[in-house]
């Protein structure tokens, strides 16, 4: 185990969330993050009374950030309920395998109970064998799914592929 906490991003955090997700989506083999998400997240997480996407972040005692999640809640329309659907969970490398990732699963979950939902669900590349292993370690159940993007002609780019 190693010695990060989990806590709620900060506005200040936000630079070190970027550089987290520029790793993130190169070890995903993915296109890289728009250059001002920094700024994007900013106005995301903290520019609204109530934002819907939430960050929490795996911090060392230097101040140091070695990891992320973000979720939102969404819609299930066969269960007819909310649940909470975690975006992103990276840890850096050197760090894995220490129990951040256990950590940072769980501050997922207590975000879900917060918001009164009795689930999380989320994606991982079919690849990343580790990745399921530790999601199946949790408990978690894997889905066979293809995850479709379409491009809206005329509307402003969000960003690539969700991590």
């Amino acid at each position: 185990m190693t010695s990060a906490r989990v806590r709620p991003a900060r506005v200040s955090d936000l630079p070190q969330v970027a550089e987290l997700a520029v790793e993130h989506a190169a070890y995903e083999r993915a296109a890289p993050p728009v250059p001002d998400l920094a700024e994007r997240l900013a106005t995301l997480l903290f520019g609204a009374p109530t934002p819907r996407l939430r960050c929490l972040v795996a911090e060392l005692t230097d101040g140091g950030l070695i990891g992320y999640a973000t979720c939102s809640p969404e819609m299930s329309t066969w269960q007819a309920r909310e649940y909470l659907h975690m975006d992103c969970l990276f840890v850096r490398s050197g760090h894995r395998s220490l129990g951040v990732g256990a950590r940072l699963m769980a501050a997922v979950a207590g975000e879900a109970r917060g918001l009164g939902l009795a689930e999380v669900q989320w994606q991982t590349p079919s690849w990343n064998a580790d990745a399921a292993r530790f999601y199946d370690r949790l408990g978690a159940h894997a889905n066979e799914k293809y995850r479709y993007t379409l491009p809206v002609p005329g509307e402003r780019a969000a960003g690539g592929d969700a991590g």
